[in-house]
């Protein structure tokens, strides 16, 4: 099972806060983090607790990163989480203006996917192995933040790992 680790789970019926220092304050102090056990790969369709997903089970292929105009499988996308991609998803209803913002942090990295996600609940999200942070648009400053912190980072299971040449096809 995976949850946020700001929360731990005492017994059966008690759950206490974990404070992380290192994401008390600062401009990634609302990033919500999750654990996974990494190397689950699997065929076919996963369901998965959060839109989009942070991490868990994925497909053997990972999703080759870049910019998309339309949906991609998640589980294809968790690979390349899993190899130190961050990939930032916005709802459809966002101005094609803020969308080219998004599309233009994306130019000269290696590791990030930009596409949108149907039924997520914030405007923008971002999105890496156990690491997901919410915002309102694409001109927040956390959006850099959370891009130098969590792209091949060695928080990923497999930083550094190819995000060229998988499936690069979308829903």
């Amino acid at each position: 099972m995976n949850r946020p680790l700001n929360m731990f789970r005492l017994g059966r019926s008690m759950a206490l806060p974990l404070l992380l220092a290192s994401c008390s304050s600062g401009p990634l102090s609302s990033v919500q983090i999750f654990t996974f056990p990494s190397g689950d790969h699997q065929e076919g369709q996963v369901q998965y607790e959060q839109t989009p997903p942070a991490g868990g089970p994925h497909n053997p292929t990972w999703q080759t990163c870049g910019v998309y105009a339309s949906a991609l499988y998640p589980e294809y996308v968790v690979h390349s989480l899993e190899h130190g991609a961050v990939w930032i998803t916005y709802q459809a209803s966002l101005s094609e203006v803020q969308v080219r913002a998004l599309e233009q942090l994306s130019e000269g990295r290696t590791h990030v996917l930009v596409s949108p996600v149907g039924q997520q609940t914030a405007p923008v999200v971002l999105t890496a192995w156990g690491a997901q942070l919410e915002v309102p648009d694409s001109r927040d400053a956390r959006v850099g933040a959370f891009l130098k912190r969590y792209e091949r980072s060695s928080r990923s299971p497999e930083p550094g790992a190819p995000c060229t040449g998988g499936y690069a096809g979308t829903m």
